[in-house]
């Protein structure tokens, strides 16, 4: 089996941190998960800033990104991320509550791989969510070329 792969989770709600983290731990993969709580520290942790200035080198397999969030919202997140040639390979997932169609013509329009909208029901997200992470944590082949450390 593929060793497991580091997954980003950047959402606000402790709630759906906690949904999310049972779904993965279904499949051993919340081991690999770093969650972050608002925009700006996902972008702390992709640029090695701040608390994450020491972190392990290398870009996470996926990030799972929601759009409402304080500080920097997943869309602006999103926006970065896929202008920047060492993180715009990133398969990046908007695991969101809004049905809005403009947030999601948004976010297709900047480069977001899949947008997903939570199930409401209970067990509808925790299925969404392992399949989620078992697609793009173990069987997505990214591409593998050297990252550099990203100084911003």
């Amino acid at each position: 089996m593929n060793e497991l792969k580091r997954i980003l989770l950047a959402e606000d709600d402790e709630r759906d941190i906690e949904l999310t983290m049972a779904a993965l731990e279904e499949f051993n993969l919340a081991n690999e998960v770093v969650v972050v709580k608002d925009g700006e520290e996902a972008l702390d942790y992709l640029y090695y800033r701040g608390e994450f200035a020491n972190r392990l080198q290398g870009n996470p397999a996926v990030i799972l990104l929601d759009i409402k969030m304080p500080k920097v919202t997943g869309l602006e997140v999103l926006k970065q991320i896929k202008s920047d040639d060492n993180l715009k390979i990133i398969p990046t997932v908007i695991l969101t509550s809004s049905r809005e169609e403009k947030d999601l013509v948004e976010g297709y329009s900047l480069g977001v791989n899949a947008y997903v909208v939570k199930p409401v029901d209970f067990e509808e997200f925790i299925r969404a969510v392992k399949e989620l992470g078992l697609f793009w944590a173990v069987i997505n082949e990214p591409p593998l070329i050297s990252i550099k450390k990203n100084k911003l």
